[in-house]
């Protein structure tokens, strides 16, 4: 099912939005904004969703999404329970980063955290506990005051090394990444085939260099093998399948290139974290969230 838009509105004398919302809200869905979001759980737990990422939360979870990229926390509680305040919620555009980055020179490491959020990131939890009294007055302060707190959390932030990104490299359209155009035309040339068996040694020729070559050479593009890039191409393929398909876990299997269903289902755990039929499950959880 396709995610519902976020119209965000911030007023017109401030830069950002800050709020803070209980669960279930209207706007606690699948969904996507242009905006980039910072977001704190202040109780209860449960799953959340960013991309094709599925993780469990708790009080604290912190996550940065960046532009357009779909997300949703859903909390294991009764049909009737509300959980107060469970949101806290900052968003903000790249035009107000650009501006504060061009009036104050230090706030430049903000960029490259903003520029991660493409995938959505995670920090521990215990930052987002500690950050999240700061996030409350946010949202119920005005004047000087917000600038100072909103100072304080990017601080806090871009300081914290302990990141996970959360969706898979699909989601992730900084193509300036890749600083040679003969890694674009492998990367484009492995998109293309992927269904097929592609050889590291039939690609190396492609590029024009030996295997002992291309291996250091895709290496230092990508951060990772030949076969492990491949693979989470096509697990990143198969989770788009789970997620809008009928298609079966079987053929899934052979529809984005494995050969063999085991070796699949090892690939799709070591990945996600859990099976394919259970990726496939708690998507099926979260549209019936959608539909409730």
């Amino acid at each position: 099912m396709n995610p519902d838009l976020e119209l965000v509105h911030t007023r017109k004398d401030e830069s950002f939005r800050a709020w803070a919302h209980d669960y279930p809200h209207t706007v606690a869905k699948w969904h996507f904004h242009p905006e980039y979001e910072l977001h704190v759980i202040r109780a209860s737990t449960g799953k959340f969703f960013v991309g094709d990422f599925i993780g469990d939360f708790a009080p604290g979870n912190l996550v940065i999404t960046g532009p357009n990229l779909p997300h949703n926390w859903i909390s294991e509680i009764g049909e009737s329970e509300t959980v107060p305040s469970r949101d806290v919620v900052l968003q903000f555009s790249r035009d107000a980063v650009e501006r504060m980055v061009a009036a104050f020179t230090e706030l430049q490491s903000i960029v490259g955290l903003v520029d991660d959020a493409a995938r959505g990131i995670q920090f521990p939890d215990e930052v987002g506990l500690a950050i999240a009294p700061m996030m409350l007055e946010l949202a119920v302060t005005h004047g000087c005051r917000r600038v100072e707190l909103l100072m304080s959390i990017f601080d806090r932030l871009s300081s914290c090394t302990e990141r996970t990104l959360l969706a898979g490299p699909a989601y992730n359209v900084n193509a300036h990444r890749y600083m040679q155009s003969t890694i674009n035309q492998v990367l484009s040339y492995i998109q293309q085939n992927l269904p097929r068996t592609l050889r590291e040694a039939d690609v190396a020729e492609l590029a024009g260099m030996s295997v002992s070559t291309f291996t250091r050479f895709f290496r230092r593009h990508t951060g990772c093998t030949f076969m492990q890039y491949q693979n989470r191409l096509r697990i990143n393929e198969a989770c788009e399948l789970l997620m809008c398909s009928t298609l079966s876990v079987t053929e899934i299997c052979y529809r984005v290139g494995f050969n063999n269903l085991s070796n699949f289902n090892r690939q799709f755990l070591s990945t996600k974290a859990m099976p394919p039929s259970k990726f496939r499950a708690l998507h099926q959880l979260n549209e019936h969230m959608i539909a409730a």
